[in-house]
């Protein structure tokens, strides 16, 4: 695959480098772990319920096109073990859940792709968060990890469905680690359709964080599962 089509410089090759995913028993982490495991990456899904993170994966290696010993399934702390890890837990547990990894997460590239979200009668609507955004929740509480932000606006729906063999939209990677991102882009690269677009600091998270709200709203309104494309590069 080509990755030099938008960028000025060579990104990273991540071929077969591993993924873990914390919460990987929830849509998006599933999802997301059924593409990066269908692109060639061998995948750990993480839960708080290490049986059901087995039963998750079982049914991820069954999906078509994933290659026998590509996913395996264990604790949180167990997917903390692989080159990145992707975020993917509710946003309830998410603080708790990485101050009990922390030290497990030491000199990782982390990908948080939660979206802090409440929900009334009139949809979907950001929260607030003290530290500005979940990711920067994440790098206050991962100090020793590369954290990075990718992966909010992508649909677990389409990310699931194996008749889907493009999935054309971008992927906005933030960080403050410059080579993290480089390297959570190219891994966005890797999944058919997609692209890994730089979008600032962390600093700059809140926003794409929030975004989702408006991509909900949407996605009710025209019964639909939008992505984002960045128009002129």
């Amino acid at each position: 695959m080509d990755v030099m089509a938008f960028e000025d410089v060579s990104l990273p090759d991540v071929t077969g480098l591993s993924v873990g995913i914390l919460g990987g028993t929830g849509a998006q982490g599933k999802g997301l772990g059924y593409r990066l495991a269908r692109a060639g990456h061998p995948v750990i899904i993480g839960s708080r319920d290490s049986e059901r993170a087995q039963d998750t994966a079982q049914t991820l290696a069954n999906m078509p096109r994933i290659e026998a010993g590509m996913v395996s399934g264990t604790d949180n702390a167990g997917a903390c073990t692989a080159d990145i890890v992707i975020v993917a837990v509710p946003w309830a547990g998410h603080a708790d859940l990485l101050t009990e990894l922390a030290e497990a997460l030491t000199g990782k590239i982390v990908v948080d792709c939660v979206n802090p979200l409440g929900f009334d009668k009139q949809g979907a609507f950001p929260l607030s968060v003290p530290e500005g955004s979940a990711a920067q929740q994440t790098a206050r509480l991962l100090p020793d990890s590369r954290v990075t932000a990718a992966f909010h606006h992508v649909s677990a729906v389409l990310l699931s469905d194996p008749t889907i063999d493009l999935l054309a939209t971008d992927i906005l990677v933030l960080g403050d680690d410059r080579e993290a991102a480089a390297m959570v882009q190219a891994l966005a690269t890797r999944i058919d359709g997609m692209r890994g677009v730089f979008a600032g600091r962390l600093r700059n998270a809140h926003q794409v964080e929030a975004m989702t709200a408006n991509l909900i709203a949407i996605n009710r309104r025209y019964k639909a599962h939008v992505g984002i494309r960045v128009t002129d590069i």
